[in-house]
């Protein structure tokens, strides 16, 4: 397979998945609990002692991590939409799926174990040990996830995990690497003669990664460029076009076949993610029923330091070249226009009866102005103009002491 020389844009993320990591080391108990109990060497102890802590110890966990679980996940999911609908950082963290998947592999260690003792007298004092060994460890484990669950229902916590992802998302893709490049708007390469066009032939799915070391081998051995119609973050339905192919004529399965969609949007390669959460948080936030204004302010802070990223107002399509420096694959990416008004546009909307928020928002915009290149100077100044007014024309009093000053907080 073509591997690019320079780092990958839009790289699949990698990992076990959830189910084959519980399916593992439920094998992996399994065999210990076969095992274990017929070594002979060493110290021995009572064999229905034994198996009876085995017994207790395997029902006493898979009954706790069930109902430890289900309390968790009912609680922090209610405790997500009160941000936004859209948030899975709980549900995707690590710990929780490796908690779970070693919570399974010591029941079944437990239960294994005491069935292959049976009804021997005597058993290796291996066996109560690695017993108690694995139980301490999920003990802490346990306590690993609910630090991460506590973590997962408070603010501050999530607004940085959102904007860290965001961070991150936005240096892979906006930094020229040596296998990729950004181009500029109105200067496209010629493209080879068009092939052929690739249909979504499935049911309505949100495109969330695409495994670009597949696609550009596809598209290599085709001697094809693959111009892919969509970006990770948008849904695509039945007979919507997702490719162009130029060039070359590579089977249709294999470019769909680079597509992972899955019923939802995600942070791994979508770039736009962040500001959607973020600004969600910030709506919600300014809702009638909510009325919470500095909540409003503190999903703003985060908002600025992301657009305050170095990337273009507008990008031509990003080139991912294989190994020789051939495009292979084109995609186009939103440029910082679709950021600001994902981030920013809404929430004036919103606040507009939120004097807090506003002058907020007045701050943020003057702040990207004095800081930005001055090729973003015209969007802010639209929204700037925006803002001023709706204080001026709402809140009179508090726009008399606003404009005394560059940069007010909120």
């Amino acid at each position: 397979m073509t591997v690019p020389t320079g780092p990958t844009p839009l790289r699949r993320r990698g990992g076990l998945r959830a189910d084959h990591l519980q399916l593992l080391l439920a094998l992996v108990g399994l065999g210990a609990g076969l095992a274990l109990p017929r070594v002979t060497p060493g110290p021995q102890v009572a064999g229905p002692q034994v198996n009876d802590m085995l017994l207790g110890l395997g029902v006493g966990v898979l009954s706790v991590t069930t109902v430890i679980f289900s309390v968790l996940f009912l609680v922090v999911q209610w405790a997500h939409t009160t941000f936004t609908p859209r948030l899975t950082m709980f549900r995707e963290s690590r710990v929780v799926w490796r908690t779970f998947a070693f919570a399974v592999s010591l029941s079944v260690f437990s239960f294994t174990a005491a069935l292959t003792i049976g009804t021997d007298a005597r058993v290796t004092i291996l066996v109560p040990a690695v017993a108690g060994v694995l139980l301490l460890a999920l003990l802490v484990l346990l306590w690993a996830l609910l630090l991460r669950a506590f973590a997962s229902i408070q603010l501050g916590p999530v607004l940085h995990f959102v904007t860290g992802r965001g961070r991150s998302i936005l240096h892979s893709l906006y930094a020229d690497g040596s296998a990729y490049s950004l181009g500029k708007p109105g200067s496209d390469e010629a493209l080879p003669p068009l092939r052929a066009t690739v249909t979504w032939p499935h049911s309505l799915a949100v495109l969330q990664q695409v495994d670009m070391d597949k696609l550009l081998d596809v598209a290599r051995h085709a001697n094809a460029v693959v111009v892919l119609r969509t970006v990770p973050g948008l849904t695509v339905s039945s007979g919507a076009a997702v490719a162009d192919v130029h060039g070359g004529d590579p089977d249709a399965s294999a470019v769909l076949g680079a597509l992972i969609t899955g019923a939802e949007r995600t942070f791994d390669q979508d770039p736009l993610f962040a500001f959607r959460l973020l600004s969600d948080i910030v709506l919600r936030a300014l809702s009638p029923a909510v009325n919470d204004s500095a909540t409003a302010v503190e999903g703003l802070d985060c908002l600025e330091e992301l657009l305050a990223a170095p990337m273009p107002v507008s990008v031509g399509p990003l080139r991912v070249r294989d190994r020789g420096g051939t495009p292979r694959v084109l995609v186009q990416l939103p440029g910082w226009e679709r950021f600001l008004h994902t981030g920013v546009d809404d929430a004036i909307a919103a606040a507009v009866n939120s004097p807090m928020t506003l002058r907020r928002l007045r701050t943020l915009l003057l702040r990207l102005r004095a800081d930005g290149p001055a090729d973003r100077h015209d969007l802010l100044e639209h929204r700037l103009e925006w803002v001023e007014a709706e204080l001026a024309r709402r809140f009179p009093v508090l726009w008399d002491e606003t404009e005394r000053t560059s940069f007010d907080g909120p």
